[in-house]
């Protein structure tokens, strides 16, 4: 197969005339750019990307990080950044971690050693320390608050968010409030557990910690809340539920046992994905497509970093 030099000699040019042609460069004259081409046609010659990408100091590649892509909470996100890759002409790499510390360093060293251009990481699982080793090589991006961190984001007041939703139901007379959770761990599951906290002080509520149901991310796994509610003597009135996907399936647990919605056990959920539209489930919407949107533009933005939180929107139907 013919290399640069080949096609330098063939063509009877330097190899650095070659090299401008391929890289589109203006100073070449034109009877050496018909030259060039003509020797790269007859030779079949195909440019090494790689070694042009390295020449210009960019991938066209962004790097995206998720626990799950089957999730449609990410799938969202994912739409988001794709479609504005696609205006910006880069192609993504998706990374899906499954909150594997392991996985999501693989992508920050992609970063490191400029295999991609920046790096979006939809949910972390790394500690702080971690990602500051990496931010030196390149823009990273979360979808989280992280001001006052050397990294931008678009984000979630889920503190406030919380805030809201459980003085809604409050207002709708709820005073035994529980609520479903993903991770446990995640920073904005602190914030709302804080949230939480604040909420039960506020109304003079005690705090039962049955009333926290976890490890809640699919469909499937609203079956598993409303059989442990129906376990209790004293179950809640309500539950505010961190993704729709659940919230559905809780609902459609309630009406297989006879539970009636919003009368015995009302639900709000998160998000306002499809199903929560289908389902009439009231719930907080939160634009992830317009998320995803920002995270790339962000991630385009080499020379600055910035902070952006997105408002979220009550959004009322049948099962409150």
């Amino acid at each position: 197969m013919a290399n640069i030099k080949d096609i330098a000699k063939m063509a009877g040019v330097s190899v650095t005339t070659v090299s401008r042609v391929l890289n589109n460069h203006p100073y070449v004259s034109e009877d050496k750019r018909e030259a060039v081409i003509r020797a790269m046609e007859e030779s079949d010659y195909q440019p090494n990307i790689n070694a042009v990408h390295l020449s210009k100091g960019e991938t066209l590649l962004i790097g995206v990080v998720v626990p799950f892509s089957n999730h449609p909470y990410f799938g969202l996100l994912i739409e988001g950044i794709a479609n504005e890759a696609v205006i910006n002409n880069y192609k993504l790499v998706l990374f899906q971690t499954n909150y594997e510390v392991d996985r999501e360093v693989e992508a920050l060293r992609m970063l490191q050693h400029k295999q991609i251009d920046a790096l979006i990481i939809c949910s972390r699982i790394c500690e702080w320390d971690i990602i500051n080793e990496y931010v030196s090589y390149g823009p990273i991006v979360l979808c989280e608050d992280s001001r006052g961190k050397e990294v931008s984001s678009t984000y979630i007041d889920h503190y406030k968010s919380f805030s809201k939703a459980l003085e809604y139901l409050h207002n709708k007379g709820h005073h035994t409030i529980g609520y479903s959770i993903g991770r446990n761990s995640g920073g904005n599951s602190k914030q709302r557990e804080k949230a939480y906290r604040d909420f039960l002080s506020g109304i003079n509520e005690p705090f039962n910690p049955q009333y926290i149901f976890k490890n809640c991310f699919n469909f499937e796994d609203g079956e598993q809340v409303v059989n442990s509610i129906t376990k209790m003597s004293q179950p809640p009135s309500a539950l505010l539920v961190t993704s729709d996907q659940v919230a559905a399936g809780i609902i459609t647990c309630c009406k297989e046992q006879n539970i009636l919605i919003p009368d015995e056990l009302a639900v709000m959920g998160f998000d306002n994905q499809p199903i929560a539209k289908m389902m009439n489930i009231t719930t907080l919407e939160i634009p992830l497509v317009k998320i995803g949107k920002k995270l790339f533009l962000q991630a385009m933005d080499r020379s600055n970093q910035s902070h952006e939180e997105i408002v979220v929107q009550l959004i009322e139907r049948q099962t409150v």
